[in-house]
């Protein structure tokens, strides 16, 4: 299955008792439809998403980045201490691509390093017995 939509906060990485990571976000898609009288219905639907495979990717997926994420859906419902029953989408990502428009994080707006050219090897006129 796959999904786009924005990431509505930072995502933030956490450590279970058996020291695996897992990187935990948040996700909007807006949907429109028209009713019978003609009138554009806005919906808004909220995945909570986990990515299990290396938390690095944490780092790229900030507030408001449009992401297209393949995987796995589920529901979950509970009763809060409130004694309300709530529940939540859930999604299981295991692929995920950055479309761009979220806010930098502080890693990213440091000014990135531009890669330096390898030296031109010159050629010691000893070295002259090129064939051509």
């Amino acid at each position: 299955m796959n999904i786009i939509g924005r990431i509505t906060k930072n995502a933030e990485i956490n450590t279970l008792k058996n020291d695996k990571k897992v990187v935990n976000f948040s996700v909007a898609i807006n949907d429109s439809y028209k009713n019978k009288q003609g009138e554009r219905i806005e919906q808004t639907s909220y995945y909570n998403c986990s990515y299990w495979i290396s938390p690095n990717v944490a780092k790229i997926l900030t507030k408001g980045a449009l992401v297209e994420l393949s995987g796995r859906a589920s529901s979950s419902a509970w009763i809060g201490k409130d004694g309300e029953i709530h529940s939540g989408l859930n999604f299981h990502t295991s692929n995920i691509k950055v479309h761009g428009g979220g806010k930098k994080s502080d890693l990213e707006e440091q000014p990135i390093a531009k890669p330096q050219k390898a030296p031109i090897a010159l050629l010691d006129e000893a070295d002259d017995d090129l064939p051509f």
